[in-house]
């Protein structure tokens, strides 16, 4: 990482990088009165994108769970009966599950997918995030 706010202690892949300063709490924190279901898809996702990556950090925040290297490549974010999913991808990806995409840069393109169950977290979605953390700066 190559800038801590010296306000809420955050780490982040750009000197100075705008952000709102909230700082970092536990992923316990942030499931606590959610669904148990969100959490295990939560858990599946955590498993798998730690084992893909060595170097990702983990920061859960009041709204929303990040997933870093040098800046964030994926979130999850717990809605009432479901968990968003967003991912970063160097490319636009032309999937029914996808169900918004946003060009954030000439070459970066976010992508939103909701699950609802575990078992949702399939082979395509965990293909997708290893992408997006393949295509993320060091």
């Amino acid at each position: 990482m190559a800038w801590r706010c010296p306000d809420c202690k955050r780490s982040f892949g750009r000197k100075n990088q705008s952000h709102e300063c909230a700082p970092s709490g536990t992923v316990d924190d942030y499931f606590a009165g959610r669904p148990p279901e969100l959490r295990k898809i939560y858990n599946a996702i955590e498993r798998f994108v730690t084992k893909v990556g060595k170097d990702v950090i983990v920061d859960p925040v009041q709204v929303t769970i990040m997933f870093k290297r040098a800046r964030t490549f994926a979130e999850t974010r717990a809605m009432k009966d479901r968990l968003r999913v967003w991912f970063i991808l160097s490319r636009e990806l032309l999937e029914p599950r996808v169900d918004k995409r946003l060009r954030i840069s000439a070459h970066r393109v976010a992508h939103y997918i909701d699950l609802r169950s575990p078992k949702e977290f399939d082979r395509e979605v965990r293909d997708w995030l290893a992408e997006a953390y393949a295509c993320s700066p060091l």
